[in-house]
């Protein structure tokens, strides 16, 4: 069956009358069934747009159906929407009118079409009930609706969006005060949004954080779309904006649980890679070793071969501590955690390390005012400090003298700690995936040994926690822990 056929036979099934859009909106197509429930002969009306909007459609649903017409027609934004129809006997009938995706079955057709379906109420009904079961909605599921006229330079909120935003209902929002319902962090994505919208037309279906008036920070999934007036000239944008906070951080708790099984997964590998790997390799040395000293009745000989078995004897130590240190971290996680000052610990660790930061000329800056106290395991918080001051003091660029900051601060419920200094730096673009990684080293320091940032990520990661880093060679590098 063709699928002109199939869609006749479809839509005579459906009971609808249609409009068959065209690229020239002087040439739609009106169905034979929609001139016929409104009692017009086709002769009667133009099937036009604009003469639709003029003559046809009550006042008060022309605004919004020629927005929906304009945004289905330009972006295929599909929609559904009661209007009331003015019908040859003088009365309005009630329609349910909707896009291509009401039709019960796929035509697959690359045509527009927009179907009427009549509804047996009288509109005044219709119109109550609407009205009774949009509020019901909007209560029911935290949707807010919104519209700011361009041309009375006036912005509207619906009852929910105040009770959502925790504003008073005689408030009166302002595009003026709109930077105030965003986080700061997610203000340019909002007025980036709002101004292609504006000027260019582009609708946009986004997920956002906003900020109540009693300073609570939610997500909220925001959709928008343009306003045309009969000219289809853009005169306002309106919207609506759901409360989809419990499922956004129900979301993002598990992405991060993804991310630290992801991690621990790749700290197994690499663990099972140093016991494989680095123990055999000492073991198989120093069987060869004592094989050989077997072999050999020189006692001189013999001798010599036992500094090298003492030399791989200390290497496999130094293995199985660095080992027994990944081991402890994940068999004390479950320590008691207990209130710690970043100050103290601090102290206790710039005590330790006094003759280095002299020797050095290291000048260190710290700001524990936005976040002194922590509850953490205080020997797990002074061995990451120790570990990223001496990193940032071992591998100071060598024209100039080592400056830290290090800095505590709270950011949208989080709390974070952040470590800076003016050293040589990491190329990012070599080592962005190795820099946390067993006995990873970038630079060519003698006692460079590549444990100490590996342990720090497992002392973090093992406490539900995130470590990052930004660098830039010979500028310096930001660690940045998220508690």
């Amino acid at each position: 069956m063709l699928k002109k056929e199939l869609f006749n036979v479809v839509a005579k099934d459906f009971n609808s009358g249609y409009w068959e859009l065209c690229d020239d909106s002087q040439k739609e197509i009106w169905s034979k069934k929609f001139y016929e429930s409104l009692g017009y002969m086709k002769e009667e009306v133009r099937p036009t747009i604009d003469y639709f909007l003029e003559y046809l459609i009550h006042e008060d649903d022309t605004s919004v159906f020629r927005d929906n017409f304009l945004n289905y027609k330009n972006n295929s934004i599909d929609f559904r929407q009661h209007i009331k129809i003015l019908a040859k006997e003088g009365k309005y009938k009630l329609y349910r009118c909707a896009t291509n995706d009401e039709l019960p079955v796929d035509i697959k057709s690359e045509v527009n079409f927009i179907f009427f379906s009549e509804v047996k109420l009288e509109p005044e009904q219709a119109t109550t009930k609407d009205n009774f079961y949009y509020k019901e909605t909007a209560q029911m599921t935290s949707t807010g609706s919104w519209y700011v006229d361009f041309e009375e330079k006036k912005s509207y909120w619906d009852f929910e969006t105040r009770r959502i935003l925790e504003y008073p209902d005689d408030y009166i929002p302002s595009l003026r005060d709109s930077t105030n319902y965003y986080t700061e962090d997610s203000r340019q994505q909002a007025a980036s949004l709002f101004f292609n919208c504006a000027m260019a037309g582009t609708p946009f279906n986004t997920e956002i954080k906003m900020v109540t008036a009693k300073k609570r920070v939610f997500w909220v999934k925001a959709i928008g779309k343009p306003v045309y007036n009969k000219n289809k000239e853009i005169i306002g944008v309106r919207g609506v904006f759901q409360d989809i906070d419990e499922i956004k951080r129900k979301e993002l708790r598990l992405r991060k649980s993804i991310d630290i099984i992801a991690s621990q997964n790749s700290r197994l590998f690499n663990f099972a890679h140093i016991v494989s790997h680095n123990l055999r390799s000492h073991t198989s040395n120093l069987s060869l070793l004592v094989q050989l000293i077997e072999d050999i009745d020189n006692i001189e000989e013999k001798i010599a071969f036992i500094k090298d078995v003492k030399q791989i004897s200390c290497s496999l130590n130094t293995t199985i501590e660095h080992l027994n240190e990944i081991v402890a971290i994940h068999t004390n996680k479950s320590q008691k955690k207990k209130p710690v000052k970043f100050q103290d610990a601090y102290n206790l660790v710039v005590n330790g390390i006094g003759q280095m930061i002299v020797m050095s000329n290291a000048q260190i800056n710290v700001d524990f005012k936005n976040l002194n106290t922590i509850n953490y395991i205080p020997a797990y918080l002074e061995s990451i400090l120790l570990n990223l001051i001496t990193n940032a003091i071992k591998y100071k660029h060598p024209d100039r003298d080592p400056i830290l900051e290090i800095k505590t601060y709270c950011l949208d419920d989080n709390e974070y700690l952040r470590i800076s200094d003016n050293g040589r730096g990491i190329d990012m673009k070599l080592f962005k995936d190795k820099i946390f990684g067993m006995y990873k080293t970038f630079h060519y320091n003698e006692d460079a040994v590549g444990i100490g940032l590996f342990l720090t990520k497992n002392q973090v990661e093992s406490l539900d926690g995130k470590i990052t880093v930004e660098s830039e060679v010979n500028v310096g590098t930001t660690f940045i822990i998220e508690f």
